[in-house]
């Protein structure tokens, strides 16, 4: 009977920490994965919701499987749900507020919007709900004036990380040359990120002049409209930074379409097809923002908030220029 008595007021003890937030305050940024000491049994009453963007795109693919394999070393519940697209941003906050209603103890969210999903993730946190901000950092003013408490953030340095793909573009232009951004979803501080670090190193070099900046929102067709109208007023064109690889894709279907093989092309993901167009020398670089591990450390970390356990506010992944010789 004593035994008994010290189970249930063991768990009875767990579920209570579930549903609290730890007191977290700015660390430096980490690498490394954070690690779980718990045992399956321990966190098998724990749900976890993982929302994302879509799953058109094969980036979110692979976030999915770091997640999962999250799931699998601890036993948690997690459930995974995306919105139809990208923009369907309405649709991505109808599916927090079906979490609150769930009473789910944690959310794991890629927000497609930095300031329009803050009001329902403040609403989820005064439920007792434990929020995990990963991939597209959530606008910091927009979550200081709803008065949300800070939550932990995973993801690549975006800027950074442009500035690294497009610098290989720089890298090749030893005469005038005329250059285009096509960039992410623009209320996304992601794709705002990420043109400031393309605009960057193209200003590095003098010889490049930046004739236009455009958004395609993520998308391969808009990509190939975008790209369709600007070489038609600025045929010269031979560099083009897109903020994501659907967009690359869309940029060289339609340079395919053209005929043109003068033009040099940087992404951002490092999707397979994006990776075969630099094998067969139609794109230049991407990046691998290691988007599994994105996933996997925004479970884990959801899983130590829970537990009690400090997690740092922000968490750095690496972020890794592909380029056709990283292919051979």
């Amino acid at each position: 009977m004593h035994v008994s008595r010290v189970f249930l007021l063991a768990i009875a003890s767990l579920l209570l920490s579930a549903c609290g937030e730890s007191t977290q305050s700015v660390t430096s940024v980490a690498n490394k994965p954070i690690q779980d000491s718990s045992t399956s049994n321990q966190v098998a009453r724990i749900k976890v919701a993982l929302i994302m963007k879509t799953l058109t795109n094969p980036f979110f693919v692979e976030m999915e499987k770091g997640a999962r394999k999250a799931q699998q070393e601890t036993g948690i519940d997690l459930q995974v749900m995306t919105a139809s697209q990208e923009t369907s941003i309405e649709q991505q906050i109808q599916l927090v507020e079906n979490q609150i209603a769930a009473k789910v103890d944690a959310i794991v969210i890629a927000p497609g919007d930095s300031q329009r999903l803050v009001p329902v993730l403040k609403k989820a946190q005064d439920a007792g709900i434990t929020i995990v901000n990963i991939d597209n950092r959530l606008l910091p003013e927009a979550v200081e004036a709803s008065q949300m408490k800070p939550v932990p953030f995973i993801s690549v340095n975006n800027e950074r990380a442009a500035y690294q793909s497009a610098k290989y573009l720089v890298d090749t232009v030893y005469q005038p040359t005329e250059a285009v951004i096509i960039e992410g979803i623009r209320s996304a501080d992601n794709a705002n990120k990420r043109l400031h670090g393309a605009e960057k190193a193209f200003k590095e070099n003098s010889k490049i002049k930046l004739v236009a900046k455009e958004t395609a929102n993520w998308k391969i067709d808009e990509a190939y409209a975008v790209a369709q109208h600007l070489f038609g007023e600025h045929p010269k064109i031979k560099l083009v930074f897109c903020a994501n690889d659907m967009m690359a894709i869309g940029v060289i279907k339609y340079l395919q379409d053209e005929h043109r093989q003068d033009v040099l092309v940087a992404g951002f993901d490092a999707l397979e097809e994006a990776k075969n167009a630099i094998y067969q020398g139609k794109m230049l670089v991407t990046i691998d923002q290691q988007a599994a591990q994105q996933g996997y450390q925004g479970v884990m970390a959801a899983l130590k908030l829970l537990r009690k356990e400090t997690v740092p506010l922000e968490i750095e992944i690496e972020a890794k220029a592909i380029t056709a010789k990283d292919l051979k």
